[in-house]
């Protein structure tokens, strides 16, 4: 049982510090454009 415990507190501590990175990280946005065409077969109609 305190292993399990110990598991949660390390999966919890894992999960907050990513929300904080993803909060403060400065990520910049993409700077080239994307274009690709989708043949209508893969449509799925």
């Amino acid at each position: 049982m305190r292993f399990l415990l110990w598991v949660f507190v390390a999966l919890l501590v894992i999960v907050v510090a990513g929300v904080v990175y993803l909060m403060t990280a400065n990520v910049p946005a993409p700077t080239h454009h994307v274009e690709r065409v989708i043949p209508n077969d893969r449509l799925g109609h």
